[in-house]
């Protein structure tokens, strides 16, 4: 229970300098990083697979029902 509480579903608003890596309108994975958010910034599990740091004004938090957030974690 705590592996999905440490996990965050956001959405991607603007990719701008990250193309490559963010894709609009996707649904990401944000995982919890104390560090990163004082930086105004999210760790994000990008395309590449890998969790990189993007700041956070790129994203937004979605809430979904629990259910469904445990199926798109487990996917």
């Amino acid at each position: 229970m705590t592996k999905s509480r440490s996990k965050q579903l956001v959405i991607c608003v603007d990719n701008e300098g990250y193309a490559a890596s963010l894709e609009k309108r996707k649904i990401y994975v944000a995982l919890r990083d104390p560090v990163a958010e004082k930086l105004d910034m999210l760790r994000i599990v990008d395309e590449s697979g890998e969790d990189y740091l993007y700041p956070k004004t790129f994203f937004r938090e979605i809430a979904l029902p629990l259910a469904v957030k445990r199926a798109v974690l487990a996917a």
